[in-house]
This record gives structure tokens, sequence and C-alpha cells, in this order.
């Protein structure tokens, strides 16, 4: 479907015009509720959910509104959200309420506010908030306003074609989060089979015995844009980036301290700069001891990392302890075999640009490409971009 063949079809030479949002919506900030009167779980007494600026607060016993409506977050993380809904809800002071006027269909207005991107015109501040007066100074397009039916039934069917993408969309993303679900027990189940080991079955040796532990140090500059090195600091993830490494890679890492991530392993496959609130574990035989190996066997034993925490003002694993900890030693041929399955499946769970994830991002990406199509209208040079 061509979106702009379609689009100058449907509208056969009509005028569009460009309106305030105040101009044919109701805006209003919703009303302070106690959060005592608020419950988690809906129920006969409480069966209203109640909307804030972040979504679904819990239920409460009165409504304040029904039928369909739009809601924007005006304050919080998600502030300049947009959702629809249809019945009974209540919302409080966090979120702004919009009802459709005469000559708008209320599912037009939401494509149109979720395209516009509303979080950009939320003050720059510790907690972000939007004024309802600026949202409604914000223009969008009516197509042939001069006739309030036909310029209903263009939006109608605009909406109609978004919605069947929106629909199929969440339909597919459901049943691919559920495969990815599934496909992530899967993964989990055989590498706990593959990693468990009885008795005498395999040795037993100390991480002191078999590999190098260290952490690393700030590097001169960290970068927020992507050069060469990745910044390894927070133990599993990205913290930044570098202009040099300090360390090769095939390499297990892991916090040494910090409020999260304790107990949780990353392996860094390229090089890196190891931070210095970071452990680097690295074989020193690698005809002992598979890097990837340890990797997965760390990351199936995350409760032995755990047990390692100090409590205290901040948390830590101290390396004295860490070497100490004893972790199986099959044959160099059974460590491959072992790495060689639960990569296929590491690949298929958790591969952002393979698999599973990939797919429900695409899903996302197809909607968003024939939303932009429809709802491009030219614009007059007196509308604000």
């Amino acid at each position: 479907m061509s979106g702009v063949n379609f689009l100058e079809k449907l509208l056969d030479g009509v005028e569009v015009e460009w309106k305030a949002l105040e101009e044919v919506v109701n805006m209003r900030a919703g009303q302070h509720i106690s959060a005592k009167d608020i419950r988690e779980e809906a129920s006969s007494e409480h069966p209203y959910p109640c909307f804030g600026g972040n979504g679904i607060r819990g239920f409460v016993a009165k409504n304040s509104h029904d039928g369909k409506h739009l809601l924007i977050g005006r304050q919080g993380a998600l502030c300049g959200n947009v959702q629809r809904t249809n019945g009974k809800f209540y919302a409080t002071e966090h979120a702004v309420v919009v009802t459709a006027g005469d000559c708008i269909n209320i599912d037009w207005a939401f494509h149109l506010l979720t395209l516009m991107n509303l979080n950009q015109y939320a003050s720059q501040s510790a907690q972000p908030g939007l004024a309802v007066g600026k949202i409604g100074s914000l223009k969008i397009p009516i197509p042939c306003p001069s006739t309030p039916q036909k310029s209903l039934e263009i939006q109608a069917e605009i909406v109609r074609i978004l919605d069947a993408f929106t629909e199929q969309t969440a339909e597919l993303t459901a049943e691919l989060t559920a495969e990815l679900t599934a496909r992530k027990k899967q993964y989990n189940y055989y590498r706990d089979q593959l990693l468990s080991f009885e008795g005498d079955e395999v040795e037993w040796k100390t991480l002191g015995s078999l590999v190098d532990i260290n952490t690393g140090s700030k590097p001169p500059e960290i970068l927020e844009s992507a050069t060469c090195y990745d910044y390894i600091n927070a133990g599993t993830s990205r913290s930044g980036y570098a202009a040099a490494n300090n360390c090769a890679g095939d390499a297990v890492t892991t916090p040494s301290r910090g409020q999260g991530g304790i107990g949780y392993v990353g392996y860094q496959s390229k090089p890196f700069w190891l931070g210095p609130l970071c452990y680097k574990l690295q074989s020193t035989d690698l005809t002992v001891l598979i890097n990837k190996y340890l990797f997965y066997f760390l990351q199936s034993r995350s409760e032995m990392l755990l047990g390692l925490k100090k409590e205290g003002g901040v948390p830590a694993v101290n390396k004295s302890d860490l070497v100490q900890l004893e972790i199986p030693v099959p044959s160099l041929e059974e460590q491959k075999r072992i790495v060689a399955i639960l990569d296929k499946f590491d690949a298929l769970t958790n591969s952002i640009t393979e698999g599973l994830p990939r797919e429900i991002e695409l899903r996302q990406q197809q909607y968003e490409y024939y939303r932009d199509l429809l709802l491009d209208f030219p614009k007059p040079e007196s509308v604000e971009a």
C-alpha cells in the first residue's frame, strides 16, 4: 500500500486545516484521590481502574469519567505518554483527560498525539511536567473541516487502517513474547541440566586456581557516543565507551561492589575497558578451562555469587572470597559441547538483531511507518514544527 497515494485518493482534493488541540477537544486534568482509597486488585467494591501519569495505579470505588477518552501523562517517568480508555475509570491529577469534540474522532487524536512525541514539550526538571496549556496549543490536522460528516468519515477510514495495524502488532507481539518467554525457560532448563554434575563425575576446583581475577580503573574519558571499545563497570553491561582498552576479550565480568548487579555475570567477547567496580575473570590455561564455559556456569549459579555479598553502606564481593568458590571442571571436549549448545539457545533468546526480540521490534516499526505515512499532512509555515 502506498500511504501517500492512498491519502491523496482519500482526501480527493479537500482542504486540511490545522487547529489547536484545545479548539477541537476538551482537556482537563484529573482529580486527586487519597492513596488509602486505592486498592491493588479490582473487586466488587473497587471495580474502577485509577489512572495516574504512568498508567493504572490500582482500583477505586468511584469513577470520574465514562466512555472513550484519551489520557496523557502530565507528570513522572511517562510524561507525555498517550493511551486510550473506554468505559468507567478514575483519573488523578497526574493525567490529562481528553474528550473529543464534534469534529474529531478520539482515535484520530490518539494516533496523531502518539506521532507528536509529547514528551519533548515537558519541563526539564528532576520531576518532568507537562502543562495542559502547552498541550492545548499544539496544532493537529483536520481534513475537510467545513463538512464535519465528511471529515469524520476520512478520519474514521485512516483510524480503521491504523487500528488494524495496532491490533495485528499487539496480537503478534503477544504471541512472540509468549514464545520468547517459553524459549528462555527452555534455555534455562537445558543450561541447568547441562551444568549439573553429581558426585565424582567431574573434578571441582577453586576459581583462584583456574583464573586471574582483577578489577580495572576509570578511563581517562568516558564517552557517550559509540567508539571502538565498551566501558564495562557495572559488571554485566556497558556503562559507556572508551577510546582505548585495558583488557582483552574472551573474559567474564561481574560487579565487585555497588547497589545492584552483584550475583550477575557478563561475557565480553571483544577487547574492552575494565572499570574499577568490576571484576574480570579470565582463565589462566584455556586447555583446562574455557572462559565461555565459566560464564555459563556462573550465570546458572548466581546464588553462589550472591552468597558472597558483604552488606554495609555499599554491598561488595571481596576477591579473597571469590577465589575460594569451587566450580566443576569437565573435560575440554565436554566444555566445548556445552558452550556450543548454549550459544545456540542464547542467540535465539537474547540477540536483539536476530530471533524473536527483533521480530517484536519490527512489528512496532511497521505500524509506525504506516502511521507516519497516513498522517503526513503538509504543514503551513504558520504551524509550529
